[in-house]
C-alpha cells in the first residue's frame, strides 16, 4: 500500500489540500472557498481530494493542519502535526525553492513576509488588521470597474501610463480611483494603478524594515495577477518566482511536516460522513473571563480549547 501524507490549510477565504508521496510530489489538491464555516469546508476539501487518490490503494500516514483554524480542524480530522502558516509556508516554499530568501505572500484578507537563510526562518511580520491591498481588495475594485478579477493582471499590463492611487487604505483607494477615472484615466491605467498602490502598501507596511533579498518568491491568490507580479519587479528590480502551486504551499509544507510523526488513529475518508459541532460558553472563575470552545465529534466532546487556565476546563467538567 502507497504511504501518503495529507495537508490542510484552513484561511479565513479560502481552504486548501493536499496529498503526497514520500518525495513531495502533490498527487492529488484541492482549492475552495471557505464561506465563513472551515468546518463544512475542510469536508469538502476532504471529498475532493478522495476522488484522485481512492483508487491507488493509498494510506494516509500524516496529517497536517495550518492556516487559522488550525487548532479546530486538527481536533476535528485527528491531525498529528498543527503548527502557524509561517513555518508551513516556509517549508512547503523550501521543497521548490531550496535557495529561496524572501517570501511574499498576498491572500484574500492578509498577506505575510518570511525573511530566510540557509533554509532557516530568520524573520517574518504578518499584517491581519486591514484588508486594504490585499486579494479581497481588488476583487471589489474589480467590481466597481465592471472587471472580472481574472482579467484584471492582463489588464494591468497593458498600460503604459499607470494612475498613481493611494491604497493604504480601502475608502481612502476607492475614493482617489472615482477621481482618476472622472480625470480621463483609462481602464487600463486605473487597474495599473491598483497593481502599483498594492505592492507599494505592502512595502510600507508589511515589509517596512525587513530586507528583501533576492531569490523571491511571491505566493498566494494574488500571485496569480500578473499586474502584481509586474508592480513588484519593476519597483524592486528583481525578479519574482511565481509557481503554479503557489496558492498550495501551506499546504504542501504541512504535509511535508506531518511525517515527522506517526497518527494516533488511522485515518479514513470516512470521516466527512461523521457529524462535528462547536459549543461555547463564557468562563467566569476568574477575570479572563475566557470563551471556552468545546469540539465533539458525533455527540461526543473530543477536544477543549481557548482556555487560558485550568478553571475553563473544571467549570466545564463540574457542569457537564
Amino acid at each position: 500500500m502507497k504511504e501518503c501524507y495529507l495537508g490542510i490549510d484552513v484561511g479565513s477565504i479560502s481552504t486548501k489540500g493536499v496529498i503526497i508521496d514520500k518525495n513531495n510530489n502533490i498527487i492529488s489538491s484541492s482549492y475552495i472557498w471557505t464561506e465563513g464555516n472551515p468546518m463544512w469546508a475542510v469536508k469538502k476539501v476532504i471529498n475532493n481530494l478522495k476522488k484522485d487518490v481512492v483508487k491507488k490503494n493509498t494510506k494516509i500516514s500524516g496529517i497536517g493542519v495550518t492556516g487559522s483554524a488550525r487548532k479546530l480542524i486538527g481536533s476535528m480530522i485527528g491531525a498529528n502535526v498543527v503548527r502557524n502558516e509561517i513555518t508551513a509556508h516556509a517549508i512547503g516554499t523550501l521543497s521548490i525553492f531550496p535557495q529561496v530568501r524572501t517570501i511574499i505572500e498576498i491572500g484574500g484578507q492578509d498577506s505575510k513576509i518570511v525573511i530566510l537563510e540557509d533554509g532557516i526562518v530568520m524573520d517574518y511580520a504578518m499584517n491581519t488588521l486591514c484588508a486594504a491591498g490585499t486579494g479581497a481588495f481588488l476583487s471589489s475594485q474589480a467590481k466597481r470597474l465592471g472587471v472580472d478579477i481574472e482579467d484584471f493582471g492582463d489588464t494591468a499590463i497593458r498600460s503604459n501610463n499607470p494612475a498613481k492611487i493611494a491604497a493604504r487604505c480601502t475608502v481612502f483607494a476607492e475614493s482617489d480611483l472615482v477621481h482618476k477615472a472622472q480625470t480621463g484615466y483609462s481602464k487600463e491605467d486605473i487597474i495599473a494603478g491598483l497593481c502599483n498602490a498594492v505592492v507599494n502598501n505592502y512595502l510600507n507596511n508589511v515589509a517596512r524594515g525587513k530586507k528583501i533579498v533576492a531569490p523571491i518568491v511571491f505566493q498566494g491568490g494574488v500571485s496569480k495577477n500578473k499586474g502584481v507580479v509586474k508592480a513588484f519587479e519593476n519597483i524592486l528590480n528583481e525578479k519574482i518566482h511565481v509557481d503554479k502551486r503557489g496558492h498550495l504551499m501551506g499546504a504542501l509544507g504541512i504535509a511535508i511536516l506531518s511525517k515527522e510523526s506517526n497518527l494516533k488513529e488511522p485515518f479514513s475518508f470516512q470521516i466527512t460522513n461523521v457529524k462535528f459541532e462547536t459549543k461555547s460558553y463564557e468562563c467566569g472563575k476568574c477575570p479572563n473571563h475566557c470563551e471556552v470552545i468545546c469540539v465533539y465529534k458525533n455527540g461526543e466532546l473530543i477536544d477543549i480549547m481557548g482556555n487560558k487556565c485550568e478553571r475553563g476546563l473544571e467549570n466545564f467538567y463540574s457542569n457537564k
